[in-house]
């Protein structure tokens, strides 16, 4: 099974019923050497290289109960400084 989120596809997948939280990762979750938290409070980890490996979904069903026709998750997304130095200019 794979779950898309956004640009990130997720290729191992597990939910853990009795927490209600729904762990993604793309690959080898053992590649991530970074941790973090998403505005919504749910873990993100990344790759030696600052790519995303794995998302962690707290109160999954919760969420997907309260969803009205789309489910919003704040994921980390990369920038290029030359296009931000264009902004500045």
């Amino acid at each position: 099974m794979t779950v898309h989120i956004g640009p990130y596809t997720f290729d191992r997948v597990r939910y853990d019923h009795d927490a209600d939280v729904l762990y993604l990762s793309q690959g080898d979750s053992a590649r991530a050497v970074d941790f973090d938290e998403t505005p919504g409070g749910h873990a993100v980890s990344f790759d030696e290289n600052g790519d995303l490996v794995g998302l962690t979904v707290i109160d999954v069903r919760k969420l997907l109960d309260e969803a009205e026709g789309e489910l919003l998750l704040e994921l980390p997304a990369k920038a290029s400084p030359a296009d931000l130095k264009l902004a500045l200019a």
